[in-house]
């Protein structure tokens, strides 16, 4: 095994290509056997290559093209999902889209921001940045599913709300702002889960809740690794750099007690195998959702103010040394 992250990624693509090869041979009980081993030698080595990504690798992965986007996990996590459409002041966002489903038979309320997947869905959906109607729409669909009861799951993947001049005129600040209030009060649980991109206060538009979860090659920042370097360095080549010290991987957030959890994905990535990644993250929606059905709305309500509290608190260790 070489240790250059650059040989290891040319012997992945020379084991796909062969094994693509010999799939298309006339099968047999040698084939078989070299196939077997060859795909057994690909997961290992994906495994390892997958252990030791950089920050910066991390990020690229979250925006991977083929990484699933929050129908496909609707799809394959939730049942009889109806979409809603309208913030009913303004119009529909496609950058956000919500409605009512079922999740292992119980009713609830599912809400997501859509990046789109090929180039015409990514400019129908805005490229996944929501405008104010489109977390005017998340707020209304979360005060339906506090009138009836019912859980609501949020799914991000957003680079950030969208900063045209329309939607500043719209109040998008406001929007987010009323938002970040209401889901501190909403008085049914709430369960967030950051599936790719997770940016600034676009993302936490629709972030706050009972159980932060997040997928593991996706990352939370309050700016992109590009948006910093060119801040703190005004060099777009300072990207690596950027995006270690904003500490914005999954690793890095549940150390800091920002999310609660980790989804693990599969080898190569939630594109490697979207059902694969569905399932993990379908029992951890499960495991996380359990303890908070049978928890009074105060007892809820109160948890949640102390979770947000707490965040950014800080240890110091004693030094020593006298201070004036």
């Amino acid at each position: 095994m070489t240790d250059n992250p650059e040989n290891e990624r040319v012997e992945v693509d020379q084991l796909e290509r062969q094994i693509e090869e010999l799939a298309k041979l006339v099968p047999s009980d040698n084939t078989a056997n070299e196939l077997d081993r060859m795909r057994r030698r690909l997961e290992k080595l994906r495994k390892e290559i997958y252990a030791k990504l950089t920050p910066w690798q991390r990020v690229q992965l979250a925006r991977h093209s083929q990484r699933p986007v929050v129908p496909e996990f609707i799809d394959l996590i939730f049942e009889d999902f109806v979409e809603l459409h309208g913030d009913r002041r303004f119009e529909d966002d496609p950058a956000m889209m919500g409605g009512m489903a079922r999740f292992h038979g119980e009713p609830c309320m599912v809400i997501g921001t859509h990046k789109g997947k090929d180039t015409k869905q990514k400019l129908q959906r805005n490229f996944g940045m929501p405008k104010p109607e489109g977390y005017r729409k998340a707020l209304r669909l979360m005060k339906l599913a506090e009138k009836f009861s019912r859980p609501v799951f949020t799914f991000i993947d957003t680079s950030g709300a969208y900063p045209g001049i329309g939607a500043e005129e719209r109040g998008q600040a406001e929007a987010i702002a009323c938002n970040l209030r209401e889901m501190a009060r909403l008085q049914v649980p709430i369960i967030v889960t950051i599936t790719g991109e997770g940016g600034s206060g676009g993302a936490l538009g629709i972030g706050v809740g009972d159980r932060v979860l997040m997928l593991e090659h996706a990352y939370y920042s309050v700016i992109s690794p590009e948006g910093c370097a060119a801040i703190l360095w005004k060099d777009q080549s300072k990207v690596e750099e950027a995006a270690t010290a904003l500490k914005l991987t999954a690793q890095d957030l549940k150390g800091f007690r920002i999310i609660d959890d980790i989804v693990p994905e599969p080898n190569g990535g939630a594109h490697a195998d979207p059902k694969a990644a569905a399932a993990q993250l379908d029992e951890h929606l499960k495991q996380a959702l359990a303890p908070l059905k049978s928890l009074p709305i105060r007892k809820l309500l109160d948890n949640r103010y102390k979770r947000f509290r707490d965040l950014g608190s800080v240890v110091e260790a004693a030094t020593g040394s006298n201070t004036a």
